[in-house]
């Protein structure tokens, strides 16, 4: 994948050992057994996402792990807290909207989420949860179809 900018703020991230895929039972393919949303699962779905600067994913650069992921399905409630590499990444707000949109594609409309950054792991972090939060201004973002363009290239599955 082609960096959003010409030179890399991170240039030499340090890469880490992906997952091993998760099992799919019988059971979770059965439509007719009720199976709840868990943390594994949001996980699953936002691994795979691409770094906008990088060839490599969001889990394979550590900034998003299961266990950052709380999930509520009774309560329709998803927060994913993800770390950006340095802390000074301009590149914050458009991951986690990255995020945001791969969620609000994959779950069910009665789901509420929350994309914030990992507490103490970026410079401003308050003004992007800030940005993150605004359902207006998220909204507003992904109008822009430039912004959209690259969002959906991080999207795009290498497998």
């Amino acid at each position: 994948m082609a960096a959003v900018t010409d030179r890399l703020e991170n240039v030499n991230p340090t890469v880490f050992q992906r997952l091993k895929e998760r099992v799919v039972l019988a059971e979770e393919e059965d439509d007719n057994i009720v199976d709840k949303i868990d943390d594994r699962e949001i996980f699953d779905m936002i691994r795979s996402i691409n770094d906008p600067e990088h060839p490599l994913t969001l889990e394979e650069l550590n900034v998003v792990e299961q266990a950052l992921i709380d999930v509520s399905d009774d309560e329709s409630y998803v927060k994913v807290q993800f770390t950006p590499t340095i802390p000074h990444c301009s590149m914050a707000t458009l991951i986690g909207l990255a995020i945001r949109v791969r969620l609000l594609r994959s779950l069910p409309d009665r789901f509420k989420v929350d994309v914030k950054i990992t507490p103490g792991t970026h410079q401003s972090e308050i003004a992007v949860n800030k940005q993150l939060a605004d359902k207006e201004r998220v909204a507003a973002a992904l109008e822009n179809n430039h912004l959209l363009d690259v969002i959906d290239q991080c999207l795009v599955s290498k497998k």
